[in-house]
């Protein structure tokens, strides 16, 4: 089995059937790219896998045990997943150092000052150790998506689910955020991300996954999608990437 396995998922929005039984899996230390169109149902899979929205029917999995469906701790489940948005998310009343520390200190127990340690560390890899008493609305984008990040990592999961986390940023900002992805996947983190950088999950992926209309619609090495995709509608989608520059 692998580390993750999503087996025909399905999710419902009232009567509109996002995923329709949607099948994936994620191989410890690979990176996976979910690529498609808006609405194909990319965001709502990273949600559903990190329990933010109950599924209707089918299994996720991580490490063999079931993450999904009644009965499922949900506290235990973002320990070991973490999950960054678009929007950033950071808390604006909070310091840059009190929103990475406080997920350790309340959920992990981690004492205080080992919470500041490690947060600390952590500002250091990414240089924004000078904004640790900054406010997030003190921060340009890339800072504040870079800090996201590393919230999450504070946490220490065992899988990292990004969702479209450079579409809110200026062009000039996605690179800061694009390389510390980099980083992250040459010290073999797991990562699920949802993506328009099409550039990036060429180069960085282990796995490209291409959905359409709520399934997996071709899935393959990053190489064999972009250069040689096999169904039309993968075709058709990244002939609409290349017309608008984007790859």
């Amino acid at each position: 089995m692998s580390f993750l396995e999503v087996r025909e998922v399905v999710k419902r929005f009232g009567a509109n059937e996002v995923l329709r039984g949607i099948n994936l899996s994620v191989e410890e230390h690979q990176v996976v790219c979910l690529i498609g169109p808006s609405g194909c149902g990319k965001s709502t899979l990273l949600r559903c896998i990190n329990g933010l929205e109950e599924i209707q029917s089918g299994e996720i999995r991580l490490h063999g045990d079931r993450i999904s469906g009644p009965g499922v701790d949900l506290n235990a489940l973002r320990r070991e997943v973490g999950i960054v948005f678009q929007s950033f998310n950071l808390f604006p009343h909070m310091t840059v150092l009190q929103n990475i520390t406080l997920a350790p200190t309340q959920v992990l127990r981690v004492p205080e000052e080992e919470a500041r340690e490690r947060a600390m560390a952590l500002l250091r890899r990414i240089g924004l150790e000078h904004k640790a008493q900054a406010y997030p609305d003190q921060l340009s984008g890339g800072q504040q998506q870079r800090v996201a990040i590393v919230r999450a990592l504070a946490m220490e999961p065992m899988l990292l689910l990004l969702d479209e986390i450079t579409s809110a940023l200026d062009p000039e900002l996605v690179s800061e955020v694009l390389n510390l992805l980099r980083e992250l996947a040459e010290e073999g983190m797991t990562m699920l991300l949802a993506t328009h950088e099409m550039g990036f999950a060429k180069e960085v992926a282990d796995k490209v996954c291409f959905l359409y209309g709520g399934v997996v619609h071709e899935e393959g090495p990053p190489e064999e999608i972009f250069k040689n995709p096999k169904s039309e509608r993968t075709q058709q989608f990244l002939r609409s990437i290349i017309e608008a520059g984007r790859l």
